[in-house]
Order: C-alpha cells, then structure tokens, then sequence
C-alpha cells in the first residue's frame, strides 16, 4: 500500500507540472488561464496562442500521463516489500493514472487551477493500454463531426472508455479507472454543458475537420 501511495503522490506532482504554464514562464508568455474560456490546457492554448504553442502544451500533456502510467507504475520502490508489490501490481498504473489527471485538474505548482484532463487522460490509457485510446479517439471524432462541441466530444470519448474497459472485462482496477477517469471529466467540462445549455458554447462547423469552422452557435 505504500508502493501505491508513494507513486500515486509522484503522479499527482508530474501532473501538476502543466504544459501551458511551463512554457509561459520559459518564453515569457502570458498565463492562458487569464484569456479564452481561462481553461490552462491544449484547446484553450489553440484558441489564444495558436497552433505552435497549443501542440507544445499538447505534448507535455499527453507525456505526463504517459509516464506516470509507463514509468513510475512500474517503477519498483528498492527495499519495497516484493509480496505486496505483487498483490497490488494491477492497481498501480490506474491509481497512478488517476493521481497524474487529479495533478493535471489541480496542480500544486500553480495555485490549485489547471486544466479539463483529457490530453493527460490520453497519455495515462497510452501507458496502460494503447488499444484503448480508438474507442475514445473514434467516439471523440464521431462527437464533434455530428454536434461540433468539443467538450461533449470530450466526455463521450471518455465515457467511451469507461464502456471499453467494462465490456471487455479488463479487471477492476482498470474498469475503476476508466469509471472514474469519465467521471472526473464529466465533472471538469461542467461549464460547457453549461454554456451548452446556455446556447452560447463555441461550437465548430460539424466537418471542421477537413478544413472549416464557424463561430459561437
């Protein structure tokens, strides 16, 4: 239990080294959680301070998760008790997955304010099981393509996963992670289910994919 705690606690503080804000303060940039929707992750960065920025901010992101799941889950503690480990070995990369998201949502280093999750959510799956990011990658395209909200699209492909994990029967600790996982998200896009409600959401055109956008619904 030690084990889980000790690399749960180093996920949370890999988390919380978020990427926007990293690469503000190393370039002399602007803190984005005072621009756009006032959100610190990748979408918000692409909004304001454009696509070279926005995919730095992705990749830190997307590599926070990862190696908390790839990395310190797997790291095995020196002097740790070998049996324990054992036993609770399936429980690590979730609750290191969970902890590197938590640090994402809420980073220490930056007064408790950071992002919605879902880069570093996709980076943690990408560690633990990398067939698991096409559900969530295809329901998020699906998503966007039929409503054009990105936060919506956001919360399907999370729930997609949680659906994923379950269905196939992947174990409890990944079916946990994967309930709580979509959960966590449902409850960091709350405001744009809000503004969806609202009607004043930015919505994108619905095949903004292949090259056109449209401006607030």
């Amino acid at each position: 239990m030690i084990e889980l705690i000790l690399k749960g606690g180093l996920s949370y503080l890999l988390g919380s080294i978020m990427g926007s804000l990293t690469v503000a303060r190393l370039t002399g940039g602007v803190d984005i959680r005072t621009l756009g929707s006032g959100n610190a992750g990748a979408t918000n960065a692409l909004r304001t301070q454009g696509k070279k920025l926005a995919l730095a901010v992705l990749l830190i992101d997307l590599a926070k998760g990862w190696i908390a799941t790839a990395g310190v889950a797997a790291w095995v503690i020196p002097g740790g008790d070998t049996a324990a480990y054992a036993a609770l070995a399936a429980w690590s990369a979730p609750v290191c997955g969970i902890a590197v998201m938590l640090g994402h949502v809420y980073p220490i280093w930056f007064g408790f304010r950071g992002g919605k999750g879902v880069a570093t959510l996709l980076g943690a799956v990408l560690g633990i099981k990398a067939w698991l990011l096409l559900p969530m990658i295809l329901t998020w395209l699906a998503a966007v393509i039929a409503f054009g909200y990105v936060g919506l699209a956001s919360i399907l492909g999370a729930f997609a996963l949680a659906l994923a994990v379950t269905l196939t029967r992947s174990g409890t600790p990944l079916v946990c992670f994967g309930i709580l996982s979509a959960l966590l998200i449902l409850y960091t896009h709350r405001s744009n289910l809000a503004r969806m409600r609202a009607g004043t959401e930015s919505r994108a055109r619905r095949l903004w994919l292949f090259g056109t956008r449209r401006g607030p619904a």
